[in-house]
């Protein structure tokens, strides 16, 4: 979700799902020791739970980057061992991480001993042509052993030449078995399940098998997902549309009065009418240069306004 789960995002994820635990964009070790702390850690006290997402391969730098994680406020710090771009690749971690779990193993105890609040990994099954369950059984064992308990599990392999980082996360075949029998055989440990779920049956039959599911882009493009998620699981009755929208007027309105642009909030609701009558208008006028450039909130809820009233329309003539 690099570029994707900024705080902005998560705010409006927050607004649809009080329970679901919310994860930043990967933020590398580099970023934070040597760039704009500030920038890359501040979150919202709505956020919580939050969980901040460290991509590194060096223990002495995650245990600091661990510690800043902690400093800021976040709940969780999660290793990223399965991004398979070659941005990620260049700097040997990511997926490429798999290979060597002795090192992700220290990596974590580095961690651990550097804050207390809870250290995960997410992972891949395997890497390459690696197909073989006993990889990332071997794996989960050894990162366990180092006193990991809560393993995300993307349930493919990253192919690390000759595939895009989207045709990583659709190309390589779903081995949903393999998380199962993790489950299975490491009961003590916490697995959650990750890749092409896509609806409310899918994340229901996967919590038949394993502690929890991670939903990555399909939350992003149908956002209202969930809330459908969040009522069918803690049986609240999913908010109105319009009561998101209401909520990100207002948290727009004081970022932009402290030099935020509302595009950069705008752009993560364009999915919120997904699927819905009008969804369109809504995409338009928040992707509107001109509407954009006046940098005024309020034009959320014009957007709003405008959306549900072609909605009314069209349920009159129905």
């Amino acid at each position: 979700m690099m570029d994707w789960s900024d705080r902005h995002c998560r705010f409006f994820f927050r607004q649809l799902s009080p329970h679901a635990v919310v994860y930043t964009e990967m933020v590398t070790t580099g970023a934070l020791i040597h760039g704009d702390v500030e920038r890359h850690l501040r979150c919202h006290p709505a956020e919580h739970p939050v969980a901040l997402q460290l991509g590194g391969s060096e223990p002495v730098d995650l245990a600091r980057c661990a510690m800043l994680g902690q400093e800021y406020g976040y709940d969780e710090i999660n290793l990223n061992c399965g991004c398979p771009s070659e941005r990620v690749q260049h700097g040997a971690f990511g997926a490429c991480l798999m290979a060597e779990p002795q090192l992700v193993a220290n990596c974590v105890k580095a961690m651990q001993d550097a804050v207390v609040v809870p250290v995960t990994v997410k992972h891949r099954l395997g890497i390459d042509s690696i197909e073989d369950y006993d990889f990332v059984r071997r794996f989960v064992e050894t990162v366990a052993a180092a006193g990991c308990r809560t393993f995300f599990v993307h349930s493919r392999n990253a192919v690390l030449k000759g595939l895009s980082p989207k045709e990583n996360r659709a190309v390589p075949p779903l081995k949903y078995d393999y998380v199962y029998r993790l489950k299975r055989e490491f009961p003590e440990l916490g697995i959650v399940i990750n890749g092409g779920v896509e609806t409310l049956q899918a994340i229901e039959q996967h919590l038949r098998h394993v502690d929890g599911v991670m939903l990555g882009r399909v939350a992003y493009h149908d956002p209202y997902l969930l809330a459908a998620a969040e009522a069918r699981l803690f049986g609240d009755p999913p908010p109105a549309r319009a009561r998101i929208v209401q909520a990100m007027f207002e948290y727009a309105r004081e970022e932009v009065a402290h030099g935020t642009s509302l595009r950069a909030i705008a752009r993560h609701l364009l999915g919120l009418y997904h699927g819905q009558p009008n969804a369109r208008l809504w995409r338009r006028m928040l992707s509107d240069a001109a509407m954009l450039a006046a940098n005024r909130p309020e034009l959320l809820l014009q957007a709003m306004q405008a959306t549900e009233a072609a909605q009314a329309e069209i349920a009159a003539v129905a």
